[in-house]
């Protein structure tokens, strides 16, 4: 029995809006990591900085600090 106009277009709106949100995640993801690379590869143009902030910098903060979504 076919299903009722609503609910067909419902499941098809829910099911689109997960997929977007999926997409969008994945996107934030591609972008984020893009940004790291250019952040990685300014600092590397500056060997010192690098080396004298990583060591400056408490251990515990970078172990607390919360991932970015």
């Amino acid at each position: 029995m076919a299903q009722p106009y609503e609910e067909r277009n419902s499941a098809a709106k829910t099911r689109r809006q997960q997929e977007d949100q999926r997409r969008m995640e994945f996107r934030r993801a591609i972008e984020d990591r893009c940004e790291r690379r250019q952040l990685l590869a300014e600092i590397g143009d500056f060997p010192d900085l690098e080396l004298n902030y990583w060591h400056a910098a408490p251990v515990t903060s970078r172990r607390n600090a919360q991932p970015a979504h």
